[in-house]
């Protein structure tokens, strides 16, 4: 879908599964799995859904999933199988390789949106886009450079330290433009300076959630996850992101959804609703 001079297209980099009740923090059970069935280990399955945005002589790809590094172990928890994390065949089915891609928006260096920023090569770490930059905020290099207990597990080093090593890494400080027609929008609710890129059109603009608004499902204020460092702070950055998002004609993309890949909002009897969905 084109948004501006860029055409937009979402990107399945895999699926893996992960704890209902953490994804829905103090939202009853029986209310969630209405919308996001669980298996009998109570997990619910995720999508990782990149973004992919091409025009004015760029290739953007918009996170990484998790990549080809887990361990065994890791692979056993989240239910997640490697060959999903294979960049080269993500890539050649929009007929592209790691090569051609010129920029990389990492929203988070949490491990399912950055793991397959890099990957392994005759024992060593390399970034799996050689050609390009990846871009990640300041206070968000910081944050996973040195992780608070509570979230030290989701900022595995392998996925990001080896970009600054190997000299393609631009660090962000604040919102802003990031190229022409695309504007980085920065959250904190989640952890420190997650950023959304937001491509702009004419009648229509494309918002990437990333973990502000993983799944439709939390598009009610209050529906927010365990995993989400300041909870107030969310749901405030949620309601302003959703107004604009209705007043200005935004389409969302959820990066952790498997039954909507993207949608427009309206305006209902309790606040901000799904109004149509898109495939992207």
């Amino acid at each position: 879908m084109k948004f501006g001079n860029y055409e937009c297209t979402s990107i399945g980099m895999g699926y893996f599964y992960i704890d209902g009740g953490a994804m829905f923090g103090i939202v009853p059970k029986v209310l969630w799995e209405k919308q996001t069935p669980a298996d009998a280990k109570n997990r619910i399955q995720m999508n990782m859904r990149s973004l992919l945005i091409r025009g004015n002589g760029k290739t953007i790809l918009v996170d990484a999933g998790i990549g080809t590094k887990l361990t065994d172990k890791e692979k056993t928890i989240y239910g997640f199988e490697e060959e999903m994390g294979n960049m080269d065949a993500v890539l050649a089915r929009q007929n592209l390789t790691p090569d051609d891609i010129t920029d990389v928006i990492i929203t988070h260096l949490h491990f399912d949106h950055a793991g397959g920023a890099t990957y392994i090569e005759n024992g060593e770490l390399r970034p799996t886009f050689p050609n390009a930059t990846y871009y990640i905020q300041k206070a968000q290099w910081e944050t996973a450079m040195n992780p608070h207990s509570r979230d030290k597990n989701s900022f595995p080093a392998i996925n990001f330290k080896p970009l600054k090593e190997a000299g393609v890494l631009t660090l962000l400080d604040g919102p802003g433009e990031l190229s022409d027609g695309i504007e980085l929008l920065v959250t904190h609710g989640h952890t420190a300076a997650q950023q959304h890129p937001l491509i702009k059109g004419a009648d229509k603009s494309l918002f990437y959630c990333a973990d502000l608004i993983p799944m439709a499902a939390h598009i009610p204020l209050s529906w927010i996850m365990a995993y989400d460092n300041l909870p107030m702070t969310i749901m405030e950055e949620k309601q302003a992101v959703l107004e604009r998002a209705y007043k200005e004609n935004w389409v969302l993309v959820f990066e952790h959804e498997c039954g909507i890949t993207a949608a427009t909002v309206q305006r209902g009897s309790k606040g901000i609703e799904i109004k149509k969905t898109i495939v992207l």
